[in-house]
């Protein structure tokens, strides 16, 4: 998610992208493209869609938020998947499948533990480790689309186990393991936490988890169908997800915006805290979206969490949230800047007891589920993505 910077930072400037083709020959035309293709649509999707002057996202033709607060996450997952809400005997038996995909074989698990001893990042522990739940995925060129599909569910399915047992291994603790007959989100959170969590601990977490699943062409998510467009396996497209969302940039903010409150302590501070960051041009994260020119909808819905659960760490955030608005809407008057996700993402995750060292792992739970999404249907109806690039080096001899 992007972050306000400083008071003249560069604006989405046009560059020069190029063309390629006809039928006679290699016919090349200029035509402006923004810095990070922003705006540009590359695909046609029918998963969802943001909405971002309005402040509204959807899965499929739903109101995503209202998902997030009457579904389960295996129910969103679905919608996702295949295009429609289940009846609750179809979400049963996902639950079902997935319950059963999540658990490691021992030798699996085992590996997972050792390789804790060698990495500190969750994202490189889980590149490494998420190849071998599915060791003989193949291309969908050579399998049915129905393998390929489920080759992708169990892959995302087994993300909570990989990752709960590098999180036991990094506590010092013996990891659990994976109760095949616990909802997805409920079991994440014993994982992560190495804890029995309490019912509203988990429904806190789902509605973040449902509320995160998919959101446009996202880095991420893009990354996914890049790679899928090759031909690739389904594992491999979600191996490349992990990592670009491994970026500070991307999946790493509710961390930051959680130490931003606590590092601004009594709301009072706050104008000073964010000016002297803006002033030395460094980021305020969790304000300010890529897409969003209204409020996003996921921090409204996020907000809304916190707020019934309550206590002095929500009262902080909120009026931090507000004053930290008035400087930067101050600061950049022509700007229309707003709270997103992030913010709240770091105040409802904390709440419901799970380290912040465990709030990027907890959005590739959900956004892997938005990948297998994505990779079905880039798959379903592929063309290789490969744009070009506008040369901008010296000129080469003849």
């Amino acid at each position: 998610m992007n972050a306000v910077r400083e008071r003249d930072g560069q604006s989405a400037q046009e560059t020069t992208g190029t063309a390629v083709g006809d039928t006679v020959g290699r016919i090349k035309a200029k035509w402006p493209v923004p810095p990070g293709l922003k705006g540009v649509e590359v695909a046609d999707t029918a998963i969802g869609s943001v909405r971002g002057d309005e402040g509204y996202f959807h899965y499929r033709e739903h109101n995503a938020t209202t998902v997030a607060r009457t579904r389960s996450l295996e129910a969103g997952w679905l919608l996702l998947l295949d295009g429609a809400l289940p009846e609750r005997e179809r979400e049963l038996r996902f639950q079902a499948e997935v319950g059963a995909a999540r658990v490691l074989e021992p030798a699996l698990a085992k590996h997972a533990a050792s390789v804790a001893t060698v990495v500190d990042s969750p994202a490189l522990g889980l590149q490494a480790l998420l190849p071998l739940v599915q060791p003989g995925s193949k291309s969908w060129l050579d399998v049915s689309p129905e393998e390929h599909r489920a080759t992708a569910i169990r892959a995302a399915a087994a993300v909570p186990a990989l990752l709960g047992v590098l999180a036991a291994a990094w506590r010092g603790e013996q990891p659990l393991g994976a109760d095949p007959d616990a909802g997805h989100a409920t079991d994440w959170v014993r994982l992560a936490t190495g804890k029995i969590p309490s019912d509203s601990a988990v429904r806190m977490v789902e509605t973040y988890l449902t509320s995160t699943m998919d959101h446009g062409f996202n880095a991420s998510t893009f990354t996914s169908r890049v790679v899928t467009s090759t031909g690739a396996d389904p594992v491999s497209a979600l191996v490349a997800g992990v990592g670009a969302l491994s970026g500070p940039l991307h999946g790493g903010a509710p961390k930051r915006a959680l130490e931003m409150i606590e590092a601004i302590g009594n709301p009072a501070n706050t104008e000073r805290w964010v000016l002297n960051r803006l002033e030395s041009g460094q980021p305020i994260m969790g304000f300010g979206h890529a897409v969003y020119r209204a409020d996003d909808p996921r921090s409204d819905l996020l907000r809304d969490v916190a707020q019934e659960h309550g206590g002095q760490l929500v009262e902080r955030a909120i009026e931090i949230e507000r004053r930290t608005l008035a400087v930067l809407r101050s600061w950049k008057p022509h700007s229309v800047i707003v709270t997103n996700v992030e913010f709240y993402a770091g105040v409802v995750l904390y709440l419901a007891g799970l380290a912040p060292e465990m709030f990027t792992p907890t959005f590739t739970v959900s956004r892997v589920l938005g990948w297998t999404a994505h990779v079905v249907e880039q798959a379903g109806d592929n063309k290789i993505i490969r744009p070009s690039a506008n040369y901008i080096g010296p000129t080469p001899s003849a």
